[in-house]
Formats: C-alpha cells, sequence, structure tokens
C-alpha cells in the first residue's frame, strides 16, 4: 500500500475570493493564474512575466498576512522593511484589492451589531470583544472576526470533503481507507494496484464540495511516506 495526499490549493484565498466577490482575486482564480504572482503584479505595477521571485514572496506574505490579520508592524518584521514601507504596502494592497477592504469593514460592522460570526456552512462564534472598549482587545476582536468567517469556512469545506471521501462507495471498493486530515490536506491509505485510479477520482471528489465563485483545486501526491507523497 502507497499513501496518497490531496491538498487543497489555496483553499483560504479562493474561500476570500468567493466571498468578497473581489474582482482580481476572482479573475486570477478563475483563469488558473499564479494567484501571488498576480497580486505582485498588481503592487508593483508590471506584468506578472516580469515579477521577481522576491516581489513574488512578498505578494505571498502580504495575501497570507492580510487574512491572519497581520498589522504594519508584524509585516514590517516578516519582509524585513520599515514601518512607514509595510503601511504603505497595506495601502497599496487595499487600494488595489479595493473590494476586500469593503467586505473586511462589513464583517466586522456585522459582529458588531450581532456578537458573532458566521461560516459558510452557518457555524457561529461568538466575538466576546467585538464592542470593547480596549483598544488592544477590540483590535484583537476584529482580526478575529475577519479570521473566523475565511479560515472558518475553510474548515467547513475540508469537513465535508472528509465526510464525502470517507463515504464514497467506489473508494471504499478499492480499498481507499482515509486516515489523517492535516490543516487542508486529506491522507489516505491505498493498495498499489489501485493507486492511478484512486488519484484520479480526488480531485473531482474535493472539488465538488461547494459551489464557489471560482474553481476548488486539489493537488495529489503519493509516496511510501507523508513526507514523500508531497
Amino acid at each position: 500500500k502507497l499513501l496518497i495526499s490531496a491538498d487543497y490549493s489555496q483553499i483560504e484565498l479562493r474561500v476570500l475570493a468567493h466571498l468578497s466577490q473581489d474582482p482580481a482575486l476572482l479573475n486570477a482564480f478563475r483563469h488558473g493564474e499564479d494567484i501571488h504572482r498576480s497580486t505582485a503584479s498588481l503592487l508593483f505595477e508590471k506584468p506578472q512575466e516580469e515579477i521577481t521571485a522576491e516581489e513574488r514572496r512578498n505578494a505571498k506574505t502580504i495575501n497570507f498576512g492580510i487574512i491572519y490579520g497581520m498589522g504594519a508592524q508584524k509585516l514590517a518584521r516578516e519582509l524585513k522593511i520599515s514601518m512607514n514601507e509595510a503601511k504603505e504596502f497595506i495601502t497599496r494592497y487595499y487600494n488595489k484589492l479595493s473590494t476586500l477592504k469593503k467586505y473586511y469593514d462589513a464583517i466586522i460592522q456585522q459582529a458588531t451589531q450581532d456578537g458573532f460570526v458566521t461560516t459558510m456552512a452557518g457555524r457561529r462564534r461568538f466575538i466576546a470583544d467585538i464592542n470593547s472598549a480596549n483598544a488592544q482587545a477590540l483590535s484583537q476582536a476584529r482580526r478575529q472576526a475577519v479570521n473566523t468567517v475565511i479560515q472558518g469556512s475553510a474548515a467547513d469545506i475540508i469537513k465535508i470533503a472528509m465526510l464525502n471521501v470517507s463515504n464514497d462507495t467506489r473508494l471504499t471498493s478499492l480499498g481507499a481507507r482515509l486516515i489523517l486530515q492535516v490543516h487542508d490536506e486529506l491522507v489516505l491509505e491505498v493498495p498499489d494496484a489501485e493507486l492511478a485510479t484512486v488519484k484520479a477520482a480526488l480531485p473531482g471528489l474535493m472539488a465538488d464540495v461547494a459551489t464557489l465563485a471560482v474553481p476548488l483545486a486539489a493537488e495529489v501526491g503519493e509516496g511510501e511516506s507523508w513526507g514523500a507523497a508531497h
């Protein structure tokens, strides 16, 4: 038997594109572009083919940093730049992807009104400090509100994928068995003889979990160990 790793590709950014309906993110994912290179092209105002490896890394850091509520101070540390440069980076990011800022503000406004946020599947998280008079607690609560909607919705998708893959009668008949979930990844144990068939079936099963405004994609690898399957 071998292990198969089926890993959702940039699921949180895809969820963000779907929920925010930001034109730049939607366009990049619908056309199969490298999302970090596409973002770098917007940030640095140059064609994608001229983006350097460092510029792509910077765009990747800010893409994921925005999801996790990264502020200018942490971004400055991550990119080894000054605070002013980091602030300019974030300002430029929101100017280029203007729908994102409006979406984040809408989440915070709703959380402030309701006291909780809701994921795509309807799960609620109550945000205790969303109306706190303490500036630090309020800032953290706002980050939690945005983060929960995006990451929580990505978690909804992977949980449903676990059920669908585990209960799929064709995979079961082939002797494939779901043994582990790691973040956005499913790990299966599969008989050698059925490897190709299971690998071919998994991306479709995982893509059909949710209907988003952008395609869901899963990358599949195999090996005799978890490390080798990547």
